[in-house]
C-alpha cells in the first residue's frame, strides 16, 4: 500500500474564504492549480484529498489585534463579537457560493450531507466532498430561527465559537505559553444550541473553545466531541491546543481531534515559522495516540486559514504527511483510520 492511495478526509479548511474575498485570494478560480492559497481540485486530487469540512469565518470588519511580546512568548487582545446581521450576511453568500462551485464542477465537488454521498464521494478518486461548517456560530439566530435553514444549506457541523465571544459562549485568546482557561463559557442559548445541533445531528466542533466552554458542552452533548484542528498542549503549550484532560475527555466520548498544519500551534517553541519540518506536526499525531488511541486523532489542517509549515505545502503535500505517520511505526490500517475513518465513524454516529 502507497501512502499516495489513501484518499484523506481533512477536518478543517479556509478555502471557502479565499473563493469569496477577492482581496485575500486574489480571485483564483477552484478549478485551476494555482501557486497561492493551499487547496483547488487539482492539488486536492494530486494530494488525494476526498473530503474536508469547508469552513465559513466571518472577519471581524476593520479589526486589527494588538499583540504584546512577553519574556516567554506573547499574548493577543480578544477580537469584539462581530454583528449577528453581518454574520449571517456574509455565512449566506459563501455558502451560496460553494454550492455555485458544486454546480460549476460537473460532479467533481459535492456538497454532502448524508453519510452515504460522504462514502460514495470518497470512493470516487475523481470527486471532492465538501460538507459546509460554520467556525463560530455568530450567523446563528440566538433563537434558532435560521437553524433549519442554515441545515438545508448543507450546514452539518457548527463551531460553537472562534477565539472571541459571540452569542452562545466565549472563545480562547492567544497566548503562547497559555492554558485553555482564558475566560467564561456557555451561555444560556449556548447551552440550548448544543441540543438544537444534537437533535439535528449536527457536529458541534470545540476548537476555539475556552476551558469552560470545552466543559460545558463536554458535559451537555449527546455525541462524540470533536476538535476540528487542534494539537497537543503536550507538545506546544499555546492556549488555543489541548490539554491531556481534554484529549481524556474526547477519547471518553468516542470523539476526534483533527491535528493542524499551522506552525504556531505545533512548533514547541509556539514561532510561526513555517520551515519546521513535517516531524513536528506528527510529533502530535502521536502524542495523542500514546495519550488516548490512534482511533481518536485525525487530520484538520487549516489549510487556508493558517501559516502551513512549508513541509507539506498545500493539499498536495498530503501523501508526506502520511507517509511520516507511517515512520512513526503506525500500521496500515492505523494510517488509513487517522486518514479518513476516524473521521468518518464520528461523522457518521453524530448525523445518524
Amino acid at each position: 500500500m502507497t501512502d499516495s492511495g489513501i484518499r484523506v478526509f481533512d477536518g478543517h479548511n479556509d478555502t471557502l474564504l479565499d473563493l469569496h474575498l477577492e482581496e485575500r485570494g486574489g480571485g483564483r478560480s477552484f478549478f485551476e492549480r494555482s501557486e497561492s492559497g493551499h487547496v483547488d481540485l487539482p492539488r486536492a486530487r494530486e494530494g488525494n484529498l476526498g473530503g474536508s469540512f469547508f469552513a465559513v469565518f466571518v472577519p471581524n470588519d476593520g479589526y486589527e489585534y494588538e499583540r504584546t511580546e512577553t519574556d516567554e512568548g506573547y499574548e493577543t487582545d480578544l477580537p469584539p463579537a462581530v454583528d449577528h446581521e453581518r454574520a449571517k450576511s456574509f455565512t449566506y453568500d459563501a455558502l451560496a457560493r460553494l454550492h455555485r462551485v458544486a454546480a460549476e464542477s460537473d460532479g467533481a465537488v459535492r456538497v454532502v450531507g448524508e453519510y452515504d454521498a460522504l462514502e460514495a464521494a470518497l470512493a470516487d478518486p475523481d470527486a471532492l466532498a465538501a460538507i459546509p461548517h460554520l467556525e463560530g456560530a455568530a450567523a446563528v439566530a440566538p433563537d434558532f430561527s435560521n437553524l433549519d435553514f442554515l441545515y438545508a444549506a448543507g450546514v452539518r457541523s457548527v463551531g460553537l465559537v472562534w477565539s472571541r465571544p459571540n452569542a452562545f459562549g466565549h472563545g480562547v485568546r492567544f497566548e503562547y505559553p497559555g492554558t485553555p482557561d482564558t475566560g467564561p463559557g456557555l451561555t444560556e442559548a449556548g447551552r440550548d444550541l448544543v441540543a438544537a445541533c444534537n437533535d439535528r445531528g449536527v457536529l458541534v466542533d470545540l476548537a476555539h473553545a475556552t476551558a469552560a466552554t470545552f466543559r460545558d458542552a463536554a458535559e451537555l452533548t449527546t455525541d462524540p466531541l470533536v476538535v476540528s484542528h487542534g494539537a497537543a498542549r503536550g507538545v506546544c503549550p499555546l492556549s488555543r491546543n489541548l490539554t491531556d484532560e481534554q484529549l481524556d475527555a474526547v477519547a471518553d466520548s468516542g470523539g476526534v481531534v483533527g491535528i493542524t498544519f499551522a506552525a504556531s500551534q505545533i512548533r514547541p517553541d509556539g514561532a510561526g515559522d513555517p520551515e519546521t519540518p513535517i516531524s513536528t506536526l506528527a510529533d502530535h499525531v502521536e502524542y495523542v495516540a500514546d495519550r488516548v488511541g490512534v482511533e481518536h486523532v485525525a487530520l484538520g489542517s487549516d489549510f487556508d486559514g493558517a501559516t502551513v509549515i512549508d513541509s507539506v505545502g498545500d493539499a498536495a503535500g498530503l501523501p508526506d504527511v502520511l507517509a511520516e505517520i507511517r515512520r512513526r511505526g503506525f500500521g496500515d490500517d492505523e494510517v488509513r483510520s487517522i486518514a479518513q475513518g476516524n473521521w468518518l465513524r464520528v461523522i457518521r454516529e453524530t448525523w445518524a
